[in-house]
Parts: structure tokens; C-alpha cells; sequence
């Protein structure tokens, strides 16, 4: 991997393992938008984004290598070794298919806070309400971002409020969730500093305390805003993708790397007509 800045730009050059689309477009993160130039649209950590990808060439516009290192650099997780990673998986016929098929599935590394509340509206709801949901609460609760846009609201700015407060955000029964976990987190009931390392039942214990927030809810905070590649958040389709490629439970290449390896599964397994079957 190469980095270089060429004008305002920053441009990463032999870049494996990663495929923005695939990446950004996949259901771990929700406030990324493609334009009809190819450029996609995010903020993160207060700070907006254009990014477009040509082959094994990325392209951050308009931002300064202090930035990069800073935010997007990790956000990326560009620092870990990908095509290491994926040669383990493969060691698995099916894992090797998938890989194949869709290669460049990365897992973004989340402000924890961000992700934590996405996945509590993410909640029996799908991904474009999920979509309109984050907007608005970040366009009516988050201060202007860097670069333009609105930045995630953070939980300060919303422990204040009462969940009718949020009925803009058209969030249903979601909305009390919300202000619970602002609160729990802004006031210390739910530190989330230590996720990243703690032992996975005491940190999913800890999200748990959050009214709500189960163990899909937890899990999916520790793997998208903890880094926890070891955690393979378990839902309906998961549960059925498991069931048809190892009843017998995840092969042994993936420990450690299960949240990877779900990701390909599941995009494995929907094109391949396995949860579209009975």
C-alpha cells in the first residue's frame, strides 16, 4: 500500500482487500451515499467524505494527511493485514467461494457511540427507514460537520432530551432506546471506553444494561464499533446461513475472524438463493 498526497487529495495506491461498495454498501454503516460521478458521501467522527475507488486506487478528495492518519486511516482499519486474513478463510471450500465472489468486504472500524445507536434503530426495520432514521436525527440533533453535512449527535446532546422529543425522527418504540442509551452512556452507567478489549460476556453484559439492547444489538456494537472481529452477531438469516453451510458449527479457520467471515457468508449465501430457499 502506497500513500501519497497530490493536491488537496489523498490518494492510496495497491490498496487489497478493500472494495468500497461492497464495503460501505453492505449494512455495517448507514450514512454512506453514492453520487452519479461514483463518488461516495459519508461523515464520520464530525468530519465529511468523498471517496471513489478505481481498481486497487483510492482516492480521499479534499483532505490532509494529519486527517487521514487521524480518522480515515483507522475508520478503513487500513492498518490490518486483510489479504492475510481472507488466505485463512479460504482455507474453507465455502468461505474460498465466497471470498471469491465478493472480495473486498471489509469491517469499518465505527466510533462505538455511532454504532451502538445505529443498531438500536436498526432494530426490526430495514435499511432504507434505517437510513432516513440516522439522517434525521443527525440533520435535527447533530452540529455542522467538517466539510458539510451534520455530525452523529453524541449522547450528551441527547440524554436531555424525553423520547417524544425524538418523533421527528419517525423511530417508533426505537426512540426510548435511544434516550436510554444516551443517557446510560453520557452519565458513566455504560462506559463505553474498554469494549475493545474487555472479555466479550462482560462487555456484552455492560451494552446489555441499555433498555433494548440485546445480544444482537451488543454484538453488532463490539464487532462495527469495537473492532471485535471474533464476534459473529447472530440474527434470523445469520442463524439460517449457519444452518446450511455448517451445521456443525464455524469451521476452525475462522477463530478470531468470525465477524469476517460472516459478512462474506451472508453475501455468499443471498446471492447463492440460500435465503430466499424455504
Amino acid at each position: 500500500m502506497e500513500i501519497a498526497a497530490i493536491g488537496r487529495d489523498i490518494v492510496v495506491n495497491r490498496v487489497d482487500c478493500l472494495d468500497l461498495a461492497r464495503t460501505l454498501d453492505c449494512g455495517q454503516a448507514f450514512r454512506w451515499s453514492q453520487t452519479e460521478d461514483g463518488r461516495w458521501h459519508g461523515v464520520v467522527r464530525g468530519t465529511a467524505l468523498a471517496i471513489s475507488q478505481e481498481g486497487d486506487r483510492i482516492t480521499f478528495y479534499g483532505t490532509t494527511r494529519a486527517v487521514f492518519d487521524r480518522i480515515w486511516a483507522l475508520y478503513f482499519d487500513l492498518g490490518r493485514n486483510y489479504p492475510q486474513m481472507v488466505a485463512r478463510l479460504c482455507e474453507d471450500p465455502v468461505l474460498a467461494r465466497a471470498v471469491r465472489e465478493h472480495r473486498g468486504i471489509r469491517i469499518l472500524r465505527q466510533e462505538p457511540w455511532e454504532a451502538l445507536c445505529s443498531f438500536i434503530i436498526s432494530q426490526n426495520n430495514n435499511i432504507p427507514r434505517i437510513k432516513g432514521i440516522i439522517a434525521r436525527l443527525c440533520e435535527y440533533f447533530g452540529e455542522r460537520a467538517s466539510g458539510g453535512g451534520f455530525a452523529f449527535p453524541g449522547p450528551e446532546r441527547l440524554a436531555p432530551l424525553e423520547p417524544e422529543d425524538l418523533a421527528v425522527l419517525r423511530a417508533g418504540f426505537r426512540a426510548r432506546y435511544i434516550i436510554d442509551a444516551a443517557r446510560k452512556v453520557s452519565d458513566g452507567t455504560v462506559p463505553l471506553d474498554g469494549l475493545d478489549y474487555l472479555p466479550i460476556d462482560e462487555a456484552r453484559a455492560r451494552l446489555m444494561q441499555i433498555t433494548g439492547v440485546g445480544i444482537k444489538v451488543a454484538d453488532c456494537t463490539l464487532l462495527y464499533g469495537a473492532g471485535r472481529l471474533e464476534i459473529c452477531p447472530m440474527d434470523v438469516w445469520m442463524k439460517r446461513v449457519i444452518a446450511a453451510f455448517y451445521p456443525q458449527g464455524m469451521p476452525p479457520c475462522t477463530a478470531g475472524l468470525e465477524g469476517v467471515a460472516q459478512q462474506y457468508l451472508f453475501h455468499y449465501a443471498r446471492t447463492s438463493g440460500v435465503l430466499s430457499a424455504g
